[in-house]
């Protein structure tokens, strides 16, 4: 593993052990802030705060602002940096440990700048009830492609369909390597979710719904009959007659089924108890 290196201006060294690339780009940091649509009453949880360049953005725009960061010596500096503040606050902590509604205590939006290598188990757990109104986060840019893939396309797949069966999002814009100290190796994307009033599938639903579309894009190549055969241990004529209650074609396979399909199928297992 690459030595973490020493930040020239006197500041916490970058680990790159822990995905750290600071945006710096003040025009990028402001347009990431105002897709968030914050106003004086938000309270907002920022993840991986960092250096504060974000937060400095969005704490004369919020109400209440909570920085969630891990890296000890960062968490410090933040809390140097803010203490004369009482509207910040900064939580030393595992983002994946912080159960967000009960951080914020009411009604919050959630903004950051998301380590890559574990962006999408941050992503599911942001998108746990109860929700964010709103979540910003600045993402490498495949993974933003495929949350808001289109099914069919190449880039969808299990991300696409968990997101979406709860959530509407698009990708706001992208972000070059250069706007980050150090440049990553990737281009970004930061990408706007928001709950749906309408989610395909209920709260307590959701955990079983995310397993369920899992194992299905595991076989992403396999024709639904045998999807649903191999998962729910079913013989073809029971996974047919699942497959149709369901009014999803045999031969179909998941890359092709919406959330909504998922979401018939798997209460169509479920209710026949499978």
């Amino acid at each position: 593993m690459p030595r973490d290196s020493r930040s020239p201006r006197g500041l916490p060294p970058v680990r790159k052990s822990l995905g750290q690339h600071f945006l710096e780009d003040r025009r990028i940091l402001g347009r990431i802030v105002d897709a968030l649509e914050p106003d004086e009453h938000d309270t907002v949880i920022e993840i991986g705060p960092g250096r504060g360049s974000l937060s400095d953005v969005l704490a004369p725009r919020v109400g209440r602002l909570i920085l969630v960061e891990y890296d000890r010596a960062l968490a410090a500096r933040l809390r140097e940096r803010y203490a004369a503040n009482a509207a910040v606050s900064i939580v030393e902590q595992d983002v994946l440990d912080v159960e967000f509604a009960r951080l914020a205590e009411g009604p919050f939006k959630l903004i950051g700048n998301v380590p890559y290598y574990i962006t999408t188990p941050i992503l599911f757990h942001a998108l746990e009830a109860p929700r964010a109104s709103r979540i910003v986060l600045l993402v490498q840019r495949e993974v933003a492609d495929r949350i808001v893939a289109a099914p069919g396309s190449k880039t969808y797949g299990a991300l696409s369909v968990n997101v979406q069966a709860v959530a509407n999002a698009r990708v706001a814009f992208r972000v070059a390597p250069g706007s980050f100290n150090p440049p990553p190796k990737v281009e970004s994307a930061v990408v706007v979710i928001e709950p749906r009033v309408d989610a395909v599938v209920g709260a307590e639903g959701e955990d079983s719904f995310r397993r369920f579309v899992q194992d299905a894009f595991s076989m992403r190549r396999k024709q639904m009959r045998r999807v649903v055969r191999s998962i729910a241990s079913l013989d073809v004529e029971r996974a047919d007659d699942s497959l149709a209650r369901a009014s999803i074609d045999p031969a179909a396979r998941p890359e092709t089924l919406s959330p909504a399909d998922f979401e018939r199928l798997r209460r169509e297992l479920f209710s026949r108890g499978s």
